[in-house]
């Protein structure tokens, strides 16, 4: 048939129906979660998608946060083959040993023809007594969660090329370039840029709707050298957790290399690593004269540290070059229909919120619809809080991502960026742990909705005024950087002195010191941390120890604090 790729399924299984309660376009992490969620529910899910597992796919680092969204997911909706995901062990041992493991975020700045100063390496482990972050095979994981939802009954086609969605009152329906039709009850579109649904109604935003700019290459290698053996620089200078066993970000004046290995854990059979280049297409244009693989080799001998990382590399795949990856969209849902994480908008790969985003979104959109489903109400504004999630999510992505590339070209610019990031990582672990541990204790599903209830949706910090003021004065300070009303090196010491006051930046992590290089905390650090959170730290961060009741209310202090992430007795 026409318009259909050799090979591809023409029908639904025998029997299938032609109508379902809930179409999904796109079967990738975010559309295969989501059916499996709604299928184990008992709602009748097809899962269309225009291309086949396995198959290639970037977005491999998660995120502390990440993990935990996931194993929420897997617990709240009884869909186990979620939980492998939320471990490194899990990855290898029940889905392929093929991911890599993820120990840290690790940053080197570099600048033309030098060598990288070690005095200006950044790592930052997140602490976790249970969880570990990994580096994500996506071909091998995304077909996993792909045949779980199949499994659980979701209906599949595969290479199916959709050429026109209606939306209608009492319907919605997907029609192929070959004129099959399918109708369903709501329509949610996980597909990503080239989201039909977008399309169809006109959604994306003017490009100068966000503030940060990049284009990308990448590709995946082979005998890419580890970091460790390109720096020139004694062992007083390596960090407490070796490069390679992290997501490896090499920053040069607006714009990063990234090297994702595959093959850094104990027990993986996978030698490839994933690497590509983010730039600033207004500083870089996209070349036409050149192949993607002979600019990224051009850029990467620019830096001298870079080039010899790459030196021996060799592309195992073709390369992907894309002009200005930011989008967003007008508005993420409607009456019977939601654009999903991807479709809705992106900014960056940078500091990993791919995944993350997704979890945020699904975990918001699910309950929201099976009760859409069982009440048979599909009305925009029960669906209010998902669209304002995602735009809080793309909005302050932008925000943080283009206040990064601004301070780049200066240590001292971007060491105080860095900190205002990771200020963010313990809260938003501790607060999310409080909640789910209420939830684990009491079995109300409340408890979750009730963590939906902050002020900034989409922030880093959801809840909290106080981090709020401190992300605000980055962004005011690094803008003005841009337009050249200030110099970078004195708006770094504005804004360390910024990070040093906040009463919401957690000392016992060293984020209050410029010179500390590898955040890296230990269990004394951890319990001093608890201790005052629990007894002096500003009253907006408390309850991050003591808790919250099935209201979602602040508990009292406890003597100790039982936290799994970070807080040991």
């Amino acid at each position: 048939m026409p318009g259909q790729p050799p090979g591809a399924k023409r029908s639904l299984r025998p029997g299938a129906p032609r109508r379902h309660d809930v179409i999904i376009l796109g079967s990738g992490i975010a559309g295969s979660t989501l059916g499996a969620i709604l299928a184990k529910q008992g709602v009748s899910v097809l899962l269309l998608d225009g291309g086949t597992h396995p198959r290639f796919a970037v977005g491999e680092s998660t995120t502390l946060y990440t993990l935990k969204l996931f194993r929420l997911l897997a617990r709240r909706y009884g869909v186990p083959e979620l939980e492998p995901l939320t471990s490194y062990e899990g990855c290898r041992d029940e889905i392929a040993p093929t991911s890599g493991t993820k120990r840290h975020f690790g940053f080197i700045r570099h600048e033309e023809g030098k060598e990288p100063d070690p005095a200006e390496f950044l790592q930052f482990s997140p602490p976790s007594k249970v969880l570990q972050t990994s580096h994500l095979f996506r071909q091998d994981t995304d077909a996993y969660l792909f045949h779980a939802a199949v499994r659980y009954g979701c209906d599949a086609l595969q290479a199916f090329m959709v050429d026109d969605v209606e939306l209608a009152d009492d319907h919605v329906a997907v029609v192929g370039r070959n004129g099959e039709r399918y109708e369903g009850r709501y329509l949610v579109d996980a597909s990503g840029f080239r989201s039909p649904i977008a399309q169809h109604l006109g959604l994306r935003e003017e490009p100068d709707a966000l503030k940060h700019h990049s284009r990308s290459m990448f590709t995946h290698m082979i005998s890419v050298r580890p970091t460790d053996e390109c720096l020139r620089v004694g062992p007083e200078d390596a960090p407490p957790i070796p490069w390679v066993e992290g997501t490896m970000h090499h920053l040069f004046e607006r714009g990063w290399f990234w090297s994702i290995p595959f093959n850094n854990g104990a027990g993986s059979r996978n030698p490839l690593i994933s690497v590509g280049l983010t730039l600033d297409e207004r500083l870089y244009p996209k070349r036409e004269d050149v192949s993607p693989e002979q600019e990224f080799r051009e850029f990467a001998a620019r830096f001298p540290a870079v080039d010899r990382l790459f030196s021996q590399a060799r592309t195992v795949r073709p390369w992907v070059s894309a002009g200005r990856i930011q989008y967003s969209s007008s508005r993420t849902v409607g009456h019977r229909w939601c654009l999903m994480s991807h479709a809705a908008g992106f900014i960056d790969p940078l500091y990993s919120r791919g995944l993350t985003n997704t979890g945020e979104v699904i975990n918001s959109l699910a309950w929201r619809l099976l009760e859409a489903l069982a009440e048979d109400d599909f009305s925009e504004e029960r669906f209010a809080y998902v669209d304002e999630l995602q735009r809080g999510l793309v909005r302050y992505n932008d925000e943080l991502v283009n206040c990064s590339f601004i301070s780049f070209s200066d240590h001292a610019l971007w060491n105080a960026v860095y900190r205002i990031w990771c200020a963010a990582e313990v809260p938003i672990n501790l607060r999310f742990d409080r909640f789910t541990e209420r939830f684990t204790a009491a079995g109300d599903d409340a408890v979750l909705r009730r963590m939906e209830e902050a002020a900034y949706p989409g922030s880093p910090v959801p809840g909290s005024d106080g981090y709020q003021a401190l992300f605000e004065s980055m962004v005011r300070v690094c803008e003005a950087v841009d337009r050249g009303e200030r110099t970078a090196a004195d708006a770094g010491l504005e804004l360390m002195k910024a990070v040093q006051e906040s009463p919401v930046v957690l000392d016992h992590l060293g984020l209050r010191d410029p010179a500390t290089r590898f955040v890296y905390p230990q269990p004394d650090d951890l319990r001093r941390m608890a201790r005052w959170l629990a007894h002096e730290g500003p009253e907006e961060l408390r309850y991050l120890t003591t808790g919250v009741d099935v209201q979602g209310r602040p508990l009292p202090a406890p003597e100790a604090s039982r936290d799994e992430m970070a807080l040991p007795h």
